[in-house]
């Protein structure tokens, strides 16, 4: 299992918007996505910043790379595009993050 994290923004004074519309997730994207390999999945919110920063759990033989050509990965990112910076393809401005510390 590797754990991996992510930077994106959000724009401003949406937070709340933001979180209801995770709160009501689609359960076909949580599908989605567990099947390829994810898991642990949490996002927190920098507000100074209007920073997402989100991390995650992926299986050694995950499929995450195959995501962004799902259809219901494409639905959900043009359902978001309306709060956050994204791509022309509205898929979310994201940064990686290298890890330089763990502690278990």
């Amino acid at each position: 299992m590797e754990k991996i994290a992510f930077v994106m923004t959000l724009k401003p004074g949406l937070e709340q918007e933001y979180e209801k519309r995770h709160d009501e997730i689609w359960p076909e994207l949580v599908d989605e996505l567990k099947e390829a390999g994810v898991s642990d999945y949490s996002i927190f919110y920098e507000e100074s910043s209007n920073k997402l920063f989100a991390v995650l759990k992926r299986e050694e033989n995950h499929s995450m790379d195959d995501l962004p050509a799902k259809k219901i990965v494409k639905k959900w990112w043009a359902f978001m595009a309306d709060i956050m910076e994204t791509h022309d393809d509205n898929s979310p401005v994201a940064t990686d993050l290298k890890r330089v510390f763990h502690l278990d």
